[in-house]
């Protein structure tokens, strides 16, 4: 595992080091993602402070992240469904060849 490293990210106007292992240029797209969201709740909610925006932002992700998770898992439970048919469709065909040739 590689040493971790500062990266310098900059998020609401506000700089901040961040200690990671993690790559650079992740890092730095995941610190540009953040601050659009903080710019989104800000517009949103102008009267705010720092901390009330850092959790509207915090809240706004988390209900992304939860809606993607709920989505693969429907996506999940409906490829489970479609291979269930398609194996009842193939042992129908089997029975049915199996019954024409006799």
């Amino acid at each position: 595992m590689p040493e971790p490293r500062v990266i310098q990210i900059e998020v609401h106007g506000q700089r901040y080091p961040i200690r990671t292992t993690l790559d650079q240029s992740y890092v730095l797209e995941l610190a540009l993602y953040v601050d659009r969201k903080i710019g989104l709740a800000a517009e949103a909610s102008p009267s705010s402070d720092t901390l009330g925006l850092a959790i509207l932002t915090a809240l706004n992700v988390a209900d992304e992240l939860f809606r993607a998770r709920d989505q693969r898992v429907s996506e999940s439970d409906s490829l489970s469904a479609r291979a269930v048919a398609l194996e009842e469709m193939v042992d129908q065909a089997l029975t049915l060849a199996g019954h024409s040739s006799d």
